[in-house]
């Protein structure tokens, strides 16, 4: 990590203040986020629920700086991306944010092994194929390695997505519909790898969704509707019977 980018702050990695995102629609003004306010710890999984048009994705492409919020901040380890130009940003992204996308978003012309050495190429991280190879084997595909996008399954290419993703350890994961082009059974395996990979590397890792089953992976659910958040449900310990008991707040 360059010396430009400060440590790691010890309470939140993520922090969303007053955010809000309007946009120009003919004469009048959108409002796609409405002042949401939201901390995320170190280590902590996020799963963020809402019916289209909620504003969900807008939500990630601000924690990500690929957007820039009309009022309010978004603090990644205590610093934010209100100050920080665009060349600073993309910097930010490559040592501290790891992409999951719904279409997957492979590099054709490479091979799976490729795909995920490339982010520890760019780091210029030191036996970057060696670490693509142990996290292909990881998510399943040790022998796929030499193949290219095309000759693969949508599940095995969000498999090869994952692996690209925690290929160099980012400390926060975010993620688009990760299992929205899947079927059922292939989507529960991705999901799967994603929260061994998770909860394995400490990632503090945040998930857009629509589906309850998906967002039943995270230790926390912050729903939206019309850009506000309406209520957040806490994971809690299992009860006698084995199940997930959950403490909702309405906000």
């Amino acid at each position: 990590m360059p010396a430009s980018l400060p440590a790691a702050a010890a309470t939140h990695r993520i922090e969303l203040r007053g955010l809000t995102r309007r946009l120009p629609s003919g004469e009048r003004l959108l409002t796609i986020l409405d002042h949401v306010d939201l901390t995320i710890a170190a280590g902590e999984m996020v799963a963020v629920l809402g019916p289209s048009g909620s504003g969900k994705s807008t939500l990630l492409a601000l924690m990500a700086g690929l957007d820039r919020p009309t009022e309010g901040e978004v603090l990644l380890d205590g610093e934010p991306l209100s100050g920080l130009s665009e060349d600073r940003l993309a910097l930010l992204r490559r040592h501290k944010i790891g992409f999951v996308f719904q279409s997957f978003q492979l590099l054709g012309h490479l091979t799976a092994l490729d795909n995920v050495a490339l982010p520890l190429e760019l780091l210029g991280r030191p036996s970057p194929r060696r670490r693509a190879e142990e996290l292909l084997a990881r998510v399943g595909l040790a022998e796929r390695g030499h193949h290219y996008p095309v000759q693969l399954s949508g599940g095995e290419q969000q498999r090869v997505a994952l692996a690209r993703a925690f290929a160099a350890r980012p400390p926060v994961l975010l993620a688009d519909e990760p299992t929205g082009n899947l079927d059922r059974a292939t989507g529960e395996r991705v999901l799967a790898v994603l929260r061994e990979l998770h909860d394995e590397g400490g990632t503090t890792s945040v998930l857009v969704t629509h589906d309850e089953e998906v967002a039943a992976l995270a230790d926390r659910r912050v729903y939206l509707r019309d850009g506000r958040v309406t209520h957040v449900e806490e994971a809690r310990p299992t009860d006698e019977r084995g199940l997930a008991v959950t403490l909702s707040t309405t906000t």
